[in-house]
This record gives structure tokens, C-alpha cells and sequence, in this order.
């Protein structure tokens, strides 16, 4: 009988290990492509300031509401004198626009 209770004491333990393995695994994997989703991987010492995106975008027309930072992006709403909207990402480096939306009015 002790031999018993001892092989269903160590199979408990063989099955709590695995389940705890397994969840192990879903968690770096959730971590991962969470971390892969990041539409940019700039090191924060090479942004550059907001100001200089700013006066980009007033260059080529736009009237800047905001620029925030998002999935290690620049993400900034702006509209234009002919009633266009940017809603775009940039590269926080380079300046160079990623992803973006428009609405009426715009040239691109």
C-alpha cells in the first residue's frame, strides 16, 4: 500500500510540472509577440525631439494637434488647410512617416 500512495504522489507531481511548464511556455510566447508587435525598436537615445518632428510637418503644411509616443513610434494627428486629417506613425530616429491614415484634402 505505501508503494502505492508513493507512485500516485510522484505522478501528481510529474503532471504539476508539466501544467506548470505549459503555462510557462504560453507566457513567453504572449511576451514575445507582444514585444513583436512594436511598430518601432529605436533606442530612446536615438529620438529625436518632437519639436523637429513638428516643424517638419508645419514645412510640408500640416497644422500639428499632437505627437505622442506609441509602440515605440511617434504617433501624430494633424490636419491641413484644404480640411485634411494625418493620423500617422513615424520613426522616432529617422522621421520617416511608417503608417498612416488621411482623410480628404491631401495630396498622398
Amino acid at each position: 500500500m505505501l508503494l502505492l500512495g508513493a507512485g500516485r504522489v510522484a505522478g501528481e507531481r510529474k503532471v504539476k510540472s508539466t501544467w506548470f511548464a505549459g503555462c510557462l511556455l504560453v507566457a513567453c510566447l504572449a511576451a514575445g509577440s507582444a514585444a513583436a508587435d512594436r511598430d518601432c525598436n529605436v533606442p530612446l537615445a536615438d529620438w529625436q525631439p518632437r519639436d523637429v518632428l513638428r516643424k517638419k510637418l508645419e514645412a510640408e503644411g500640416w497644422t500639428v494637434q499632437s505627437i505622442r509616443s506609441d509602440d515605440g513610434c511617434y504617433k501624430v494627428l494633424a490636419t491641413n488647410v484644404q480640411g485634411g486629417s494625418l493620423k500617422a506613425k513615424y520613426d522616432p530616429a529617422s522621421l520617416e512617416r511608417i503608417r498612416h491614415g488621411r482623410d480628404g484634402g491631401g495630396d498622398d
